[in-house]
């Protein structure tokens, strides 16, 4: 198991948590939601719900928020969402993996159509660039959880594939099968995760130079901005250096 790795964030920049909290908070009460109405609405016997529910506590969603996502599910009167995930690619060609939770596909279609194709990108078919990921189990803990050798050492005992620690935390990734046990595992050592889910992972990444990463940004942000999606993942990298011209 590869440790100390400086893997970069690949689910979104950092500061993107900055976004608006409504919409935040929006995505996430969805989640919750889908979650309880696909298993029982109990977090301890739920682990996709417990998941949903701690990063909604990470992000200081209130309680009653969270309750009420929960209730909703159980009352059955909550839309249907369904998973979409759409496959493209990004400035700089960057491959992209856009998750959704939808109640109306042609919307989400549209809009994240519009959203790609506005900000220098495209979209591909079913599969065009998933072939370049591992689907994996992701835990994130923040820098205060730990230094990187007990986080290392706990990753390790709890059975994870990999950990990679900097200044901005801690990425535990395990295989598909073993998230869940995995979470449960490091909790007595670590605490609670700040997130534990389904993760994209590249098997390549692509340095992406300033002009193509202020373009790549801006898509990044306008898929942020729509409700209906969840998740954005990517195999890019962006140097410190550019990073910094472009805070």
């Amino acid at each position: 198991m590869a440790g100390h790795s400086k893997f970069k964030n690949i689910m979104h920049r950092k500061g993107a948590q900055d976004k608006k909290r409504s919409g935040m908070f929006s995505k996430l009460s969805r989640e919750i939601t889908v979650a309880a109405k696909m298993g029982l609405p109990d977090p301890d016997m739920n682990p996709r719900l417990r998941a949903a529910v701690n990063a909604a506590k990470a992000a200081s969603m209130p309680k009653d928020n969270i309750q009420r996502s929960i209730d909703k599910a159980s009352r059955g009167d909550a839309e249907n969402y369904e998973e979409v995930r759409y496959e493209g690619f990004g400035p700089g060609g960057v491959s992209l993996i856009i998750e959704a939770l939808t109640d109306n596909r042609n919307r989400t279609a549209t809009n994240v159509r519009t959203a790609v194709s506005k900000n220098g990108g495209n979209l591909g078919a079913s599969g065009s660039v998933s072939h370049g990921f591992d689907r994996m189990g992701l835990i994130t803990y923040p820098a205060s959880a730990g230094d990187p050798d007990k986080v290392f050492e706990a990753a390790l005992e709890a059975g994870a594939e990999d950990v990679s620690s900097s200044e901005d935390g801690h990425e535990i990734w395990t295989a598909q099968a073993d998230l869940h046990e995995v979470a449960k595992a490091l909790e007595p050592v670590l605490g609670e995760a700040e997130a534990a889910k389904l993760a994209w992972r590249p098997q390549t990444m692509v340095e992406v130079g300033e002009g193509d990463a202020a373009t790549l940004f801006k898509l990044i942000d306008a898929l942020d901005d729509d409700d209906d999606v969840q998740t954005v993942w990517g195999n890019y990298e962006v140097p410190d250096e550019v990073m910094e011209k472009l805070a």
